[in-house]
Order: structure tokens, then sequence, then C-alpha cells
């Protein structure tokens, strides 16, 4: 029963597909290290943190470039408010400008146990930028995220519903499943498969394979580099990924005094 269920959902992503006739909007990102690349985890900073970075995307066939300003707070240590702010340079060679600004509000409702995962919900919304082709003129959405760790392995599983303020657009389906490992006490390795039905069509339009690798510059800063791979033969073929985040405030490490007594 187990090995249907599986072969039915291959064959709804390899089957159930459409033509993307528009350009790729990114929505809200997890900012590093809360997520892979577009995998948000269900983890938070601790209550109090911030984390701020800023990511770059270097996409073939259509070529443009993207660039986006993330914002993280955590209001509690499960809750956390987020914001992107996208900005597109040299769509078809010619059209730069902004995305639709999105924000988002994730609290993890429960907490890991021996087996089972971690779970969040997320709402998201986003304001438009004027910018008709990289605007669906705003959008809501909402998500379930899931992250378990195995040993030195964490998984996360997201699905999300969008729907576009405009009735021009379809509403979008998108689902991720990532993982990194810790490859050393510095060092991870990531990989995610990203699945979209986006709102230029009525199928699976865009399926990708990423993967990367995420530095430990230092306790606080964080360095991704990766790259991602069209599985359906769609638009873009191939992207470039690179972002660094910083977690703040800085907490210096505290020192140890020792004393001896006097005998």
């Amino acid at each position: 029963m187990r090995k249907c269920i599986f072969f039915l959902f291959v064959f709804g992503i390899l089957f159930l597909t459409g033509d993307v006739y528009g350009f790729d909007l990114k929505g809200l990102q997890p900012v590093a290290p809360y997520g892979v690349f577009s995998s948000f985890s269900a983890y938070s900073p601790q209550q109090g943190k911030t984390v701020i970075g800023l990511s770059a995307e270097k996409s073939r066939e259509p070529d443009f470039y993207r660039y986006i300003f993330q914002y993280s707070y955590a209001m509690t240590d499960d809750t956390e408010i987020s914001a992107d702010i996208p900005y597109v340079e040299k769509w078809r060679d010619e059209n730069s400008g902004f995305e639709d600004v999105s924000f988002g509000i994730k609290h993890r409702f429960i907490d890991e146990g021996m087996y089972g995962p971690s779970v969040a919900y997320m709402l998201n919304a986003s304001v438009p930028s004027g910018v008709d082709e990289f605007s669906t003129d705003g959008r809501v959405g909402a998500g379930i995220i899931a992250s378990k760790r195995i040993g030195p392995v964490i998984g996360h599983a997201n699905i999300f519903y969008e729907r576009a303020g405009s009735r021009r657009f379809e509403d979008e389906i998108l689902f991720a499943f990532g993982f990194d490992f810790s490859a050393a006490h510095n060092f991870k390795v990531l990989g995610e498969l990203y699945g979209r039905k986006s709102q230029y069509s009525s199928g699976i339009d865009q399926i990708e394979g990423r993967f990367g690798y995420r530095f430990f510059t230092t306790e606080y800063l964080f360095t991704t580099i990766g790259a991602g791979f069209d599985l359906k033969n769609r638009t873009p073929e191939y992207r470039v990924l690179f972002s660094i985040s910083a977690v703040l405030p800085i907490e210096g490490k505290k020192v140890k005094m020792i004393y001896e007594e006097d005998k």
C-alpha cells in the first residue's frame, strides 16, 4: 500500500505539470540558519534574537539577478516574525524593480519528541510593489512546517497555499523537502527538493533540486552557497544561490575564572 501511494505521488509530480509563462516570484524565504534554501525550519531563534540576512541569486534561462534583504525577530522561543524585500535586476535583459514585499509570522505549536517532529504553522502576506512584471498585486498564504533531527541530520518538510491579490492569477501551492547534515562543527551540507504550482498554471510547473553548503564563519555569522537545477525542463534552467546572515545581538563567551585559595 505504501509503495502504491509513493508511486502515485511521483506520478503526480512528473506528469501533472503545466508551463510557466511569467516571472518566478520568490515570496517569503527562510533566513539562515533557520531553514535550507526555500525550506523553512520549525525551529526559531531564542527569544529576543534578531536575524538579518542578504541573499543573492543568478538565474539562467531566463537570465536575471535577484537580491533579498531578510529580517527575522523572535518574539518568544517559539514565535517569530519575518520580512523580505526582494529586488530583481535585468529580467529579460531590460526590466528591473522590486518584487512584492513579504511579511510572515511563524509559531511552533508542537515541540520535537523522541519520535515525533517539531511542527509549526506560518501565516504570510505580501504588499504590491507596483511593478507589474514582479507582482501579483499582493497575496496571502498559510503553511505547515515540520522538522526532525536524526543524529547529525535535520530534515524539514513544508507545504504552503498562497492566494494572489488579483483574480488574474491562479492560486499557488508550494512544497519543499530539505535537509542539513552537520559534516563538521562549523560546516553543513544542504539538500532540497522544491516544487510549485505557480500563479500562472493549473498544474505543477516547477521542480528543482538544490544542493549546497553552509559555513559557520563565526558563532553568529553564516555563509550559504548553493545551486538549483531544473528537474522538469522548465525555466529557469539553473540558478546559483548565495546568502550571508547574522544572529544578533552578539554574545561574548563567558570566561570562567579559577581562583586558588591561599594556604
